[in-house]
C-alpha cells in the first residue's frame, strides 16, 4: 500500500507505464506529466514490460540477505516451545537467549496466534461460534456469591471488623446468581436464589423461559454443564414439558458455556465489585438496574457493539 504521499497509486503507475511503453512517451515528458521524478517513471515502464500489469504491485522492502537473523534453528525451537507449553515472548525470549522483541517477531513471522485466542486445555485456536436466531439456543449457568451481612463486610469494615460477620446466624451466606443467556442476542435474564438443587433449577428454567416468551423468543435448546441438578430427571422432565431440547458441555470443558461465564465475569466486575455495600439488600437493589443497563443500553464487544435488546425480536424499552 502506498504511502500518503506517495504520487502514485497502482492505477497511476500503469497509466504511466502504457503511456511509455504502448504511446511511445519519452520518459522525461511522462516524467513532467505524472508529477515524477525521471527514475521512478523509468521504474514503472520497466516493470510493465517485464511483468505486465501484475508489476505495477508494491514489493516487499525486506532485504534478500539478511546475514543478522536469528538462525533457523533458533525459531525452530521458539515456536516448538511456544506450541507444547503455550507460554509468551517474554518466556520464550529467557529460555532461548533472545530479546523479547526477537521472539515476538518469530511468532508473527511463523503464524502463531496470540495466547488469548488459543484454547488453554489443547493449544489450538479457540473455535467461536454464534447462533442464527435468538432462542436457538440459551446457555445456562449458576455463579455463587458470598452475602453481605448488614452493616457491610471485610470490605467495608476491613479484615478484622468484618469477620466475625461471616457467621450464617448473622445472616451471611451465599447467593446462587442463576442465569440464562441467549447465545445470539446476549440477553440475560438473572435471579438470586437460595440454592442450585434440582427443583430450584427446574423452577428457574419455567420463569426464564416465560421471560424469553415475554420478548418474543421462543427457546429451543438449554446448554448447560453437567452438574448434579441438571442432570437428575426433575430438570429432563421440565425441558419436555417446556418443548425444549436439553444439551450438556463436555466434561471439563467451561468453554463451551463460555459465553455464560463471560457474562458472570462481566457481573462481578461492573456490578458485585464495581463498590462497597453495606448490606446484601442494597447490592440486589443495584442489581435490578445494572441488569437493565446491560440488556438495553450496554455495548457488546461480543456483538459488534450492539445492545442484546437491538438483537432481540421483540425487546420493548430498548432506546428509554
Amino acid at each position: 500500500m502506498p504511502h500518503r504521499n506517495a504520487p502514485l497509486t497502482e492505477t497511476g503507475r500503469l497509466r504511466l507505464a502504457r503511456c511509455v511503453v504502448e504511446d511511445g512517451w519519452p520518459l522525461r515528458r511522462a516524467a513532467e506529466r505524472f508529477q515524477v521524478s525521471h527514475t521512478t517513471a523509468a521504474r514503472w515502464a520497466g516493470r510493465y514490460r517485464q511483468l505486465g500489469v501484475a508489476g505495477m504491485s508494491d514489493r516487499s522492502s525486506r532485504p534478500h540477505h539478511q546475514p543478522r537473523r536469528t538462525p533457523a534453528e533458533i525459531e525452530t525451537e521458539v515456536v516448538r516451545l511456544r506450541r507444547e507449553h503455550r507460554i509468551g515472548p517474554l518466556r520464550l525470549a529467557v529460555r532461548c537467549g533472545i530479546a523479547a522483541s526477537t521472539a515476538h517477531r518469530i511468532l508473527v513471522r511463523n503464524d502463531q496466534p496470540p495466547l488469548a485466542a488459543l484454547d488453554r486445555a489443547t493449544g489450538e485456536p479457540v473455535r467461536r461460534y454464534e447462533r442464527a436466531r435468538p432462542g436457538e439456543l440459551v446457555h445456562i449457568d449458576v455463579k455463587k456469591l458470598g452475602r453481605i451481612p448488614d452493616g457491610g463486610g471485610h470490605k467495608v469494615l476491613g479484615r478484622e471488623a468484618g469477620s466475625p460477620n461471616k457467621d450464617r446466624r448473622n445472616g451471611v451466606g451465599y447467593a446462587y446468581l442463576h442465569t440464562a443467556l441467549d447465545d445470539h442476542s446476549r440477553i440475560a435474564y438473572t435471579e438470586d436464589l437460595p440454592d442450585e438443587t434440582a427443583p430450584t433449577c427446574a423452577g428457574f428454567l419455567a420463569r426464564a423461559t416465560a421471560y424469553f416468551a415475554s420478548l418474543g423468543i421462543r427457546i429451543e435448546r438449554v446448554l448447560t454443564d453437567n452438574a448434579w441438578a441438571y442432570s437428575k430427571n426433575t430438570w429432563r422432565n421440565t425441558c419436555r414439558d417446556l418443548g425444549i431440547s436439553p444439551r450438556w458441555t463436555r466434561p471439563w470443558r467451561p468453554q463451551t458455556n463460555g459465553k455464560v461465564e463471560r457474562f458472570h465475569r462481566t457481573l462481578l466486575e461492573e456490578w458485585a465489585y464495581q463498590r462497597p455495600y453495606t448490606s446484601d439488600h442494597e447490592r440486589m437493589e443495584a442489581f435490578t438496574d445494572w441488569l437493565h443497563w446491560y440488556n438495553h443500553h450496554r455495548p457488546h464487544t461480543g456483538i459488534g457493539g450492539q445492545t442484546p435488546a437491538s438483537r432481540g425480536t421483540n425487546l420493548s424499552e430498548q432506546h428509554t
